[in-house]
Formats: C-alpha cells, sequence, structure tokens
C-alpha cells in the first residue's frame, strides 16, 4: 500500500478527487506494439457503443448494471430448484417383490403400490417399501437360562418368512412397517426362555437340541395365524448356544470317551461282523457240499431207480418170452397128444408093433414066442394103455426142459 504525506495547502476533498483518479503510469512498450493493441476505429456514419466509452474512459469508469433483472433472475431459479426438488421427492421406485405403503401427516392411507415408479405428494406424502418375498430375519445373542441355573447365549437364530401380498396394509397398520420386531423378534425370545426353562443343559445342548427348529416354527406360525394372518413362517435355523467353558470342556470330553466307546463298539461290530460273516461263509460252505451230495445221491438214486426199472422191463420182457415159449410148447405138446391120441386105433397099433418087431434085432426063446403074435386080442388093450402112458411122460418131460 502506498502512503502518500499530507500537504497543508491540499484540501481533504481534492485529496479524494485524486484518489478516485487512476494513476497514469508509463508504458514502457514501445509505439508499435502500443499501435496494435489499440481497437481500431469505428467506421464512417457508426455510432460508438457505451463499452468503448467506457473502455477508452479508462479502468475506473464502468456502466452500472440494471437492478431489476437480477433480482428476477434469482427468483426464477430460486422456483425452478424448488420445482426440481418437489419433483425428485415426488417420483419413488418400488423395487420388485415389495409393496409401497403411504403416509399422509403420520396416517397410513389404504392405497398401496407394486413394483415401478410412482408419484406422491411431495413434502406432504412419504412411503416406506415392505418385502413380500421370502426374507431371512436374523435375531442375534439370545439368552437363555435352563431349568439347572445355567446361562447359555444363542449366537444366531434365523426366521425364515414371507409376507402375503393382500396382508400388507393390515400387518402394517397393527403392528408398523418394521413388524418383524414385534412379531418375530420377541416371540423367539420369548419361546426360548420358556423351553429352556423347563429342560436342563444336556437337554438343550444335546439330547432336544434337533427339536428346538420345530417347536419354535410351530409356536410362531401358531401365534401369527391368531395375530397377523398372512405372515408365513417357512423355516427356523438354530445355531449351536455357547456354554460356559468349564462346562464345554466337560461335555467335549464327554463327548471324546463317547467317540472312544462308539469307535470299541464299532470295532467290536466289525469283529462280530467278521465272525458273522466266517459263520455265514463256512454254513454257506457246508450247504453247497451237503447240496453237492444231495444232488450226487440223487443222481445215484435216479441211476439205480433206471437199472431197477430196466431190469424188471428186462424181467418182464424175458418171463413174457418165456411165458409164450411155454405155452407154446404146451400147446405143442398138447397138440401132439391129441395127434397121437387120434393115432391110437387097433390098425395103427398093430402097425407099430410089426415095426418094432421088424426093427428089433434080437431073437427071443421060448414057449410063449408063439403066443406074441397068435394072442393078439387079450393084450391088444392092455398094450395101447401103456403105450399112451409112455408117450404121456415123454411129453411130460419135454415140456419141464
Amino acid at each position: 500500500m502506498l502512503q502518500v504525506p499530507l500537504c497543508p495547502h491540499i484540501s481533504p476533498s481534492s485529496l479524494s478527487g485524486a484518489a478516485r483518479r487512476p494513476r497514469r503510469v508509463s508504458n514502457p512498450q514501445p509505439r508499435d506494439l502500443r499501435a496494435l493493441r489499440r481497437p481500431p476505429a469505428a467506421p464512417h456514419g457508426r455510432r460508438r457503443a457505451p463499452a468503448d466509452d467506457a473502455r477508452r474512459a479508462g479502468s475506473g469508469s464502468r456502466v452500472p448494471p440494471r437492478p431489476g433483472m437480477a433480482q428476477l433472475g434469482a427468483a426464477a431459479a430460486l422456483c425452478l430448484g424448488c420445482l426440481a426438488a418437489a419433483f425428485l421427492s415426488a417420483i419413488h421406485k418400488i423395487e420388485e417383490g415389495h409393496i409401497g405403503v403411504y403416509y399422509r401427516g403420520g396416517a397410513l392411507l389404504t392405497s398401496t403400490s407394486g413394483p415401478g415408479f410412482h408419484l406422491m405428494l411431495p413434502f406432504i406424502t412419504s412411503y416406506k417399501s415392505v418385502q413380500t418375498t421370502l426374507q431371512t430375519d436374523e435375531v442375534k445373542n439370545v439368552p437363555c437360562g435352563t431349568s439347572g441355573g445355567v446361562m447359555i447365549y444363542f449366537d444366531r437364530i434365523e426366521v425364515v418368512n414371507f409376507l402375503i401380498q393382500s396382508a400388507v396394509y393390515d400387518i402394517v397398520k397393527n403392528y408398523t412397517a418394521d413388524y418383524d420386531k414385534a412379531l418375530i423378534f420377541n416371540k423367539i425370545h420369548h419361546e426360548l426362555n420358556q423351553f429352556c426353562s423347563v429342560h436342563t443343559l444336556q437337554e438343550v445342548y444335546i439330547e432336544l437340541f434337533d427339536q428346538i427348529d420345530e417347536n419354535l416354527k410351530l409356536a410362531l406360525q401358531q401365534d401369527l395365524t391368531t395375530m397377523a394372518p398372512g405372515l408365513i413362517i417357512q423355516a427356523v435355523r438354530v445355531t449351536k448356544p455357547n456354554i460356559p467353558e468349564t462346562i464345554r470342556r466337560n461335555y467335549e470330553l464327554m463327548e471324546s470317551e463317547k467317540t472312544k466307546l462308539l469307535i470299541a463298539a464299532q470295532k467290536q461290530k466289525v469283529v462280530e461282523k467278521e465272525a458273522e460273516t466266517e459263520r455265514k461263509k463256512a454254513l454257506i460252505e457246508a450247504e453247497k457240499i451237503a447240496q453237492v451230495a444231495e444232488i450226487t445221491y440223487g443222481q445215484k438214486v435216479m441211476e439205480k431207480e433206471t437199472e431197477k426199472r430196466i431190469s424188471e422191463i428186462e424181467d418182464a420182457a424175458f418171463l413174457a418170452r418165456e411165458k409164450a415159449r411155454a405155452d407154446a410148447e404146451c400147446y405143442t405138446a398138447m397138440k401132439v397128444a391129441e395127434a397121437n391120441k387120434m393115432k391110437l386105433t387097433p390098425e395103427y397099433l398093430q402097425l407099430m408093433k410089426y415095426k418094432a418087431i421088424a426093427a428089433n434085432s434080437k431073437i427071443y426063446f421060448g414057449k410063449d414066442i408063439p403066443n406074441m403074435f397068435m394072442d393078439y386080442a387079450g393084450s391088444q388093450t392092455k398094450f395101447a394103455e401103456g403105450l399112451a402112458e409112455g408117450i404121456h411122460e415123454e411129453d411130460g418131460a419135454g415140456a419141464r426142459k
């Protein structure tokens, strides 16, 4: 800042006027450069613009703007900003799987909207998006006291549920848009405490732990059917509770011993199974040998029966042949006897007598020799009977042969 000492002959008014006047500084640039920087002269007959006059007057003399134009521009910009803000606050989007509910002055409106873009009264109406598809509500760090006085904690409980679209308005009206806190979270705490208070730590931690999920689901759904129809519980998942460290170690030791016992039991079962397998193998082998022996015995029996049947058939055939031959011989003997009987006439006997005598080479001497030829009538009958008996005896001997 330049300070100028005051002289007694200089008045303050003249000083102020001098201060207002711009100080002229000599330009060290050459004349030709100043000529190049000088604006061109206006053509003849053209009126000089006020800006040119102001530029020629120096930097200290400017034309003041009009006051009405600036105020109008600011008001227009303010109106446009308000309209844009109102439009942006009026338009809103509802995602797929959600239902929009509206509040006006804190009161819930009966109208709802589906997915898409929608308009509402800006700065007066507000909205909230309520999910109607499957969602998972997590309840964390739930304390629970058992009947033995041990305090345990469930780290996380997941409740899978969904809301029917037609029941959105009634549930939001009765329990607000955060209905899950009133209907699910509080009920989970209550049901878990009720369950733990009537069971021991052993039952909660091991024996009945697999039933907690189903019991919570049934209890929640039963209450929701009465209090908030339209809210459906699909599944409940409960994590293993946290128990005191000393008790947990005892349970780990117990599980370790139980595991060893199970291993020993499994080994015993394996040994028993192997022995049973060996026994079954031996039994199967014995059954196989017995079946083979039975089949072999059956084959031998069948062979013997076949031989017996063949022998019986051969015996029957031989008997039939012998019987037929005996019958034939008997028939032949009978026919021969009949023929001989028919031949035994006196003439034939006389002929045979003569033939026998003629064929006899021996000569008998004695007093009765003439009677052999002469006594024909008396001895004819006896001779015929003797000859017939001799023939029958010969026939019987031939049949026996």
